[in-house]
């Protein structure tokens, strides 16, 4: 228990998250936004949706939604991390390999989205208010107050088919490196780390064993990629290259988008991992 304990154990940072009523004082001095998603003209959609999505309460459903990805983000004493796949796929069809599934809010913090049916405008209804608190209070939105404006865009559209898994991160002097969870459902979370899609179970399985808070950047960058590395060999709607960012209080830094194929060979051979392979012809 100690040494688990250890693990997740970092120094604090002075208000490193806002209370409830500071996130609340933020968002109401905010002018209202106008953003709004076209609906079907129907009475009940949420029921509609249901009766032509649900193949588990319906296996005839006429359509069956397939989401495949894997994204994650980790908290440690030098910023966040950010990783990413960059494979689409539609049911067992690959759409894409190279989709970029980090969206820049600001240059000071990032939304990461699984495959989504349209998280792009309230990301930018959270950068639109962020530059109006900016020009409000003459200092940045806070990672707290951003992801706090999403999860209430997303809320209003609870059940009317919005399917979206975003982890919005950042860091300010206030709150230090701050990582927030936000879903379709309107659920938003703080934590240490978090992954998302198909193939997250892969990649907590790598950073359950290896994170700690304080990891060195070398080290960090190598647990986010050998995570979506873990991810991609076993979740066959994952794949392609390994997206890597590195979010601190300057700015975020891109470190590369890089082909998982001599990835996976490299680690395969100089570390002799995925026994399962074979490297011989």
């Amino acid at each position: 228990m100690d040494k688990l304990v250890a693990q997740y154990t970092r120094p604090p940072h002075q208000n490193e998250f806002y209370s409830e009523q500071e996130q609340r004082a933020l968002t109401e001095t905010l002018p209202p936004l106008t953003l709004k998603f076209d609906l079907p003209p129907l009475d009940n959609s949420p029921a509609f949706l249901r009766a032509m999505t649900d193949d588990h309460s319906n296996p005839d459903c006429p359509i069956k939604l397939a989401h495949g990805t894997t994204t994650l983000a980790f908290r440690f004493q030098g910023g966040i991390i950010v990783a990413t796949d960059s494979r689409a796929s539609a049911g067992d069809w690959i759409a894409s390999q190279t989709v970029k599934k980090v969206i820049p809010v600001s240059r000071l913090s990032r939304g990461e989205d699984k495959p989504t049916d349209a998280p792009t405008p309230g990301l930018l209804a959270t950068l639109a208010g962020g530059a109006a608190t900016e020009i409000r209070h003459k200092r940045r939105i806070t990672v707290a107050a951003a992801s706090k404006i999403l999860a209430n865009l997303t809320y209003a559209y609870k059940g009317m088919g919005l399917s979206m898994g975003t982890m919005l991160a950042g860091m300010t002097p206030q709150e230090g490196p701050a990582l927030y969870y936000i879903d379709s459902d309107g659920t938003r979370l703080p934590g240490n780390l978090f992954c998302v899609g198909s193939g997250q179970t892969f990649a907590y399985g790598v950073l359950d064993a290896e994170y700690r808070y304080d990891l060195s950047l070398e080290d960090a960058l190598q647990l986010g990629r050998r995570s979506i590395l873990a991810a991609t060999h076993r979740d066959a709607f994952s794949g392609g290259h390994i997206n890597l960012y590195h979010v601190k209080e300057e700015g975020w830094v891109h470190h590369g988008f890089q082909d998982m194929n001599p990835i996976f060979w490299q680690t395969k051979l100089e570390k002799g991992e995925f026994s399962n392979v074979t490297s011989e012809l």
